[in-house]
């Protein structure tokens, strides 16, 4: 399959960095803080920065994991956590008036606890300074440990994510060290002790070789995991040297991913060439952004 060499129309962003995109920046900037906006170069960034909202990515700016996919630099020796990370987060949480703040990380396998307790302290810091702030946890794997999910179970976050990506069979080529049957044990788990607290949400990149029959077996496998909320984005190379992309699906495309995702089950969907994980997160979770509140 040929491979385009450049954007389709439809991926054309205006770019206008704005008051407050400078403030957010300068912001995360002199808390020393790391967005994924930033780390996997996402599309959005004008966008979501203008509105006054981000992503912020703990736990360090390198993974020990090498997916072929992602934009995040890889590293065998990580830095240590930083205990002052929670706070910081939280005062930016404060001062940029968020009611929604979503929290990822890199993968961690180098932790007792994969980064869990982590998590979790970020989440009471934000609490304790905005306490109506609603928090999503974007998490790595954990390896399945059961003991680390229940931690991040426990925190208090609105939202719990984990993302699957791609299909099975693309995953030796795109997620070479991640585990298809694993992240779906992840969301079962989580899903299996929600009891209303949080939702649990999963996330898919398109644009990797993968077929129709293929994404409608995720999406059920998805459903069947217990996921309530799933996004749908096309896959965009950090650069060069990433998995090349093998075909960009058109805005129609996406409107039928979407059709096809609620017929298996998933009720929440956003579905679009710029749609990623965090996208309008809080639209996905059924909260108004300014009210701080669910919406009706």
């Amino acid at each position: 399959m040929k491979i385009k060499e450049h954007l389709p129309g439809w991926f054309k962003v205006r770019i206008h960095s704005g008051e407050k995109y400078g403030q957010v920046k300068g912001l995360l900037s002199g808390h020393g803080l790391h967005t994924v906006c930033q780390g996997a170069r996402c599309p959005n960034i004008w966008e979501c920065w203008n509105a006054g909202t981000a992503t912020f990515m703990i736990l360090g700016e390198r993974c020990t994991r090498n997916c072929t996919f992602c934009g995040v630099p890889g590293t065998l020796t990580p830095t240590p956590p930083d205990p002052e990370e929670p706070g910081r987060i939280a005062d930016s949480v404060s001062r940029l008036g968020l009611s929604w703040a979503v929290l990822t990380s890199v993968t961690r396998d180098d932790l007792p606890d994969y980064g869990a307790g982590h998590f979790a302290a970020c989440v009471r810091a934000i609490h304790e300074r905005s306490p109506l702030c609603g928090v999503e946890l974007l998490i790595p794997d954990f390896k399945g440990d059961k003991e680390a999910l229940d931690t991040v179970a426990r925190s208090g976050a609105a939202v719990l994510a984990h993302n699957v990506e791609t299909v099975l069979r693309l995953y030796p080529l795109v997620r070479p060290e991640a585990d298809y049957a694993v992240s779906l044990s992840v969301l079962r788990y989580l899903a299996g002790k929600a009891k209303g607290r949080y939702t649990v949400k999963s996330s898919l990149i398109v644009g990797l070789g993968e077929s129709l029959e293929e994404l409608e077996k995720v999406l059920k496998n998805l459903a069947g995991a217990g996921c309530v909320a799933v996004t749908l984005g096309q896959y965009l190379p950090p650069s060069l040297e990433h998995y090349p992309v093998q075909r960009y699906y058109s805005p129609e495309e996406f409107e039928k991913l979407a059709e096809l995702a609620r017929g298996c089950g998933i009720a929440r969907v956003a579905s679009g060439p710029r749609v990623r994980s965090s996208y309008l997160a809080h639209e996905l979770a059924g909260r108004d952004l300014h009210e701080g509140k669910p919406a009706h």
